[in-house]
């Protein structure tokens, strides 16, 4: 398996970006909530992920069932009409979706790596705010536009991503 390595002027992304496995030793305080390291089931070890819920739809259904149908005499005549019965139910229209995607680890998330993303972004015509080195909303916006592309609607960058525009190289593990 390929290990993954920032190049130098390159480095991270700060989000609420969950985090594999982490270092902390014995007598370190909790990392704030947001820092704390989850991944999902087999992720490598200091990996780090963001996970996108999407919820459920549902959708109320409602039907006329007829029970009774109408009785019509020979010329015509309704002696009498249906009867129905109105039944109402919710049905699953999509279920609901966990995704998760594996991203630069918040320390990697430098004020250098996060211009270097945004002048990727700007090349690419993503990006058409000031280089800042901060991870502003026109940032995020650019990021979720561009991985759009590829069906991720997130505003935190994937590795992929950060790969797809040169920021991060693909070694192999030693």
């Amino acid at each position: 398996m390929p290990s993954f390595r920032l190049t130098p002027a390159l480095l991270g992304l700060w989000s609420l970006t969950a985090c594999g496995p982490g270092q902390e030793g014995a007598s370190d305080p909790p990392p704030p909530a947001e820092l704390t390291r989850i991944a999902p089931p087999g992720a490598p070890p200091d990996t780090c992920w963001h996970r996108i819920v999407t919820p459920a739809v549902v959708e109320t259904v409602t039907a006329h069932v007829l029970l009774q149908p109408t009785e019509v005499m020979a010329d015509g005549t309704v002696t009498r009409p249906a009867i129905y019965k109105t039944e109402t139910r919710q049905q699953i229209v999509r279920e609901r979706e966990e995704t998760w995607f594996e991203t630069p680890c918040p320390e990697d998330m430098t004020p250098e790596f996060i211009a270097s993303l945004q002048r990727a972004l700007r090349v690419r015509g993503f990006y058409i705010a000031p280089v800042t080195g901060q991870m502003d909303s026109a940032t995020r916006n650019a990021v979720s536009r561009y991985q759009a592309r590829d069906g991720l609607d997130s505003g935190i960058l994937s590795l992929k991503s950060a790969r797809d525009l040169g920021l991060v190289s693909v070694l192999p593990q030693q």
